[in-house]
């Protein structure tokens, strides 16, 4: 659902190399992550990757949908404008010069974060003008008359579109069940009434508030040097004010009570969402958490979830659940499709499922197999230039140990069984549980 625009044409002569970097790369065990902030205060995270002449670039902004306020759909029409017009170039002049480069470049929001990214070779004769053109784009949009009308327009249909989508409706029914007057609750592509009453001055005080040098990450990985690196950080952001960063978003209360919402929706399946406030991005139960929901319901088919709901009942294609870790308490989901006469019984299960597992936990065969999927599969996270800078961003945004992707394994394979039953048991509460519901009533 959210939007991410690119601008991609790689010069004749390079789309092999292209090919060659979306394959996985053969890194050391450790990641060397080098670390500082600039003189005007953003904080940059860089790891020196030489097997490819190529270098990946994320920009994160706290300047995600958590601060729209009053203003719904904010933080996104913001970044999906900044491309669209910025120093003395409009969007065809930005889209031809970095497809004359050969560069990616993208822009999101999200509840926590707007992220730029650019991808670019490291010769600099490319590098420095998808670098200065980047720069201006952070710098200086212009969110002109005309792009503002088309992209708003842009972001009024994908709305419509949501509405039209059973899953788009069940999420923002859920997020506004689980988290009320929380900025969570917001709907990052906002609504129809809030999008319509967004004016060009709107986005220009939030680009003005959010996107300066103290509230900004930057993550960098490419053949380069720690110079190097430092003078494209200073040719990226250098001329950025240092502006403050953006005030931390609040906790989530933990005050719940159960809750059921019903959607009539013309559809032969009802789409099911349930859950609670989860856990904080640095919450101290993040590992056996994550663990012990690999076993219940994030490891597919062959998930507690799935065993249950699918496999013995044949109930739904898919069930699952999972934790989003935010700034804040994300979300803990558990979600399945199924059929409007088999709601009731699927979501029967689902609950049965979820309150065997809180009370006994992981058997011992089930722990050591999650063990070894999660430290087996490890190496993809960290497999390709692209897997690295986005855990860097990662890392940098939310304030974790600079160790942390070397110690994850270690703190993986340290949870144990009593850690997992004890988590669940505490953080985890299907009494006071949200239950949305998207379908037609079965007759």
């Amino acid at each position: 659902m959210y939007a991410d625009r690119r601008y991609t044409l790689w010069p004749r002569g390079l789309f092999a190399l292209l090919l060659l970097t979306l394959t996985s790369l053969a890194h050391a065990a450790r990641i060397d992550i080098q670390h500082w902030e600039t003189t005007n205060g953003a904080r940059v995270y860089f790891v020196p990757a030489m097997e490819l002449p190529i270098v990946d670039i994320q920009l994160v902004f706290d300047a995600g949908s958590a601060h729209d306020g009053s203003h719904a759909g904010l933080a996104q029409l913001t970044s999906r404008m900044l491309a669209e017009g910025a120093g003395d170039m409009g969007a065809d002049a930005i889209a031809e010069r970095f497809e004359g480069l050969g560069a990616q470049f993208g822009a999101d929001a999200q509840r926590d974060m707007a992220v730029l990214t650019l991808r670019s070779l490291s010769d600099a004769s490319y590098l420095d003008p998808a670098l200065d053109t980047l720069a201006t784009i952070v710098r200086a949009p212009t969110f002109a008359a005309q792009p503002f009308e088309r992209e708003r327009s842009r972001l009024l249909i994908d709305l419509q579109s949501a509405e039209q989508s059973p899953s788009d409706i069940a999420e923002d029914a859920f997020y506004r069940a689980v988290y009320g007057q929380h900025p969570y609750a917001s709907p990052v592509l906002g609504s129809t009434e809030s999008v319509q009453a967004l004016t060009r001055d709107d986005l220009a005080n939030f680009h003005r508030e959010y996107y300066v040098a103290r509230n900004a990450v930057v993550a960098i990985v490419g053949a380069l040097s720690r110079a190097q690196a430092e003078q494209i950080v200073e040719r990226a952001l250098g001329s950025l004010p240092e502006g403050a960063t953006a005030t931390p978003v609040a906790e989530v209360s933990g005050a719940r009570q159960a809750e059921r919402i019903r959607i009539e929706f013309p559809s032969s399946q009802t789409h099911v969402l349930v859950g609670q406030p989860g856990i904080s991005r640095l919450d101290p139960d993040y590992f056996p958490l994550y663990v012990g929901n690999y076993v219940l319901g994030g490891s597919g088919l062959v998930a507690r979830v799935s065993e249950e709901v699918r496999e013995k009942r044949g109930l739904a294609y898919s069930a699952y659940s999972y934790f989003t870790p935010m700034r804040a308490q994300g979300p803990f989901t558990l979600g399945l499709q199924t059929r409007n006469d088999q709601a009731e019984q699927a979501l029967t299960v689902l609950f049965d499922t979820l309150n065997h597992f809180i009370a006994e936990g992981p058997t011992a065969a089930e722990l050591i197999a999650a063990k070894k999927n999660i430290t087996g599969s490890f190496p993809l996270r960290i497999a390709s230039n692209q897997n690295i800078v986005g855990n860097l961003a990662v890392i940098g945004f939310y304030g974790l140990p600079l160790d942390y992707l070397d110690t994850f394994n270690s703190r993986v394979e340290a949870v144990n069984g009593d850690q997992i039953r004890n988590a669940f048991h505490r953080r985890i509460d299907p009494a006071t549980m949200v239950t949305v519901t998207v379908g037609q009533s079965a007759k």
